[in-house]
């Protein structure tokens, strides 16, 4: 796959406006949950590939009160300047970056859980190392400050930045996290020395997760072989010699699901027979008669290219909502780690069953089967097999993660999770099959991290 010219900002800003659209529905509770987890026990939470939080060793801080324990400038962070998320930067960066590639969902979702996985690894680390030293800075507030947890975060979501998108630059990544870390001394939060064994920390645990990464089958390539090129197997769309996205993915190695076959969805209705012919023609009555909020739902949800993509609307999402709770930084980096990890294998898990089937979307069954010869959908065809639909299988996943994390709020994340799959039948890209089998896989795998998520220590 090639690259394309880079986005406007406009892009990402529709972005930052489907979040604030899909929040206003949300619970004004600034404190987390029981299941985000409390920070004091951060340092003793399962980590996602260190063997365990004390498997990066920190060097013992400097002596309480020498030179090198000093901290930059110490006191409160100037009013008026807001602390945003500290994974914001480097979630925000992989959406840019995602925004400026070819359409391609499961490598999104593997990027976004692999820099999130690397932050909630560091995080924990860091909080382990914090809480073995228990040492505070002078001038600190109460609690230890050795190694600083956003340096960390900001070593290790950099790098892992700068591997899934090697279009970037390491050296201006790593002084994005340089600044970051900075911005903590200048504003009293730690000491140049926190810092640096911060930023160090991170790095380090960055290069275990890219080893990590580097293992996982995505670099494997596709050799060609498909079913024949006939109406009952997917094709590019009319007009159209774009080459199937990623046949492959479902392949990967996934994190908590065994593989991607684990929830494969049955065989769809064969082409042509009575029910195929009556979900298609469902699709053709449904467009004709497209009401002005059914546009608006297919358009709000529509991640097509230019966008950072369905897995990038919920951490845009999210983004926006934990700005809100004043989250400690391990919890922060746990609910992006849990929610990225979920979309990561729900995508593995759609692409399996694509991919299985090769069944073809609704733009080139409905007129291959004379429904009508001319066709078109309201959104634009996808480059990858119909059944199941990823949107359907992303968003339940997400669904269900952060029903589990924000119970206050849960209703209207599965809610969300649903006007996402029927969005897709809306815009005419999907059959109704596709979307309650893809709701089926999302839910499953989201239910898998949900366990996950009750057994690592974060809430007990």
């Amino acid at each position: 796959m090639g690259y394309i010219p880079a986005v406007s900002a406009l892009r990402l800003t529709s972005a930052a406006a489907v979040a604030a659209a899909l929040l206003a529905g949300c619970g004004s509770s600034e404190s987390g949950t029981a299941s985000l987890g409390k920070e004091s026990t951060a340092g003793t939470w399962r980590t996602w590939v260190l063997s365990s939080p004390a498997q990066v060793p920190v060097p013992p801080p400097p002596a309480p009160g020498s030179a090198a324990a000093q901290r930059g400038r110490a006191g409160a962070r100037p009013r008026g300047q807001s602390a945003e998320p500290v994974v914001q930067p480097w979630i925000s960066r992989a959406m840019t970056l995602v925004s400026q590639r070819e359409k391609n969902p499961p490598r999104a979702s593997r990027a976004y859980a692999l820099v999130s996985v690397a932050m909630y690894d560091a995080a924990v680390a860091a909080a382990y190392w914090k809480d073995r030293y228990k040492r505070t800075a002078s001038g600190a507030k109460s609690g230890p400050s050795y190694p600083s947890q956003a340096a960390a975060v900001a070593g290790a979501g950099s790098r892992l930045v700068a591997y899934a998108f090697p279009e970037t630059t390491k050296a201006g990544l790593d002084a994005a996290a340089d600044d970051a870390a900075r911005s903590g001394v200048l504003a009293g939060e730690s000491s140049p020395t926190d810092a640096s064994a911060g930023l160090a920390l991170g790095r380090a645990v960055a290069d275990r997760v890219i080893a990590k990464a580097k293992t996982d089958g995505s670099t494997r390539v596709w050799n060609g072989k498909r079913p024949p090129h006939r109406p009952m197997y997917w094709d590019p769309p009319p007009g159209s010699i774009a080459r199937p996205v990623e046949p492959l993915a479902g392949t990967w190695r996934t994190w908590v699901i065994r593989s991607g076959s684990q929830f494969r969805a049955p065989p769809p209705p064969a082409y042509g027979s009575p029910r195929f012919v009556k979900e298609a023609r469902d699709l053709v009555r449904l467009k004709a008669s497209l009401t002005a909020k059914q546009k608006q739902i297919a358009s709000f949800w529509a991640g097509g290219q230019g966008t950072p993509l369905p897995p990038g609307i919920w951490n845009q999402v999210m983004l926006s909502y934990v700005g809100g709770k004043h989250l400690s930084v391990p919890s922060q980096t746990r609910v992006f780690a849990l929610l990225n990890v979920a979309m990561a294998d729900a995508g593995i898990g759609s692409w399996d069953t694509k991919y299985a089937y090769w069944s073809p979307r609704p733009e080139n069954a409905i007129r291959d089967l004379g429904i009508d010869r001319t066709w078109r959908p309201y959104l634009a065809t996808p480059f990858f097999p119909s059944y199941v639909s990823g949107h359907s299988t992303y968003s339940s996943a997400a669904g269900e993660i952060l029903a589990h994390l924000f119970p206050e709020d849960a209703k209207l994340w599965r809610a969300k999770a649903r006007e996402a799959g029927i969005s897709r039948l809306y815009g005419g890209i999907h059959y109704s099959s596709d979307n309650v089998q893809g709701i089926r896989i999302g839910v499953a795998v989201g239910r898998m991290v949900v366990d996950h998520a009750k057994h690592d220590g974060a809430e007990k």
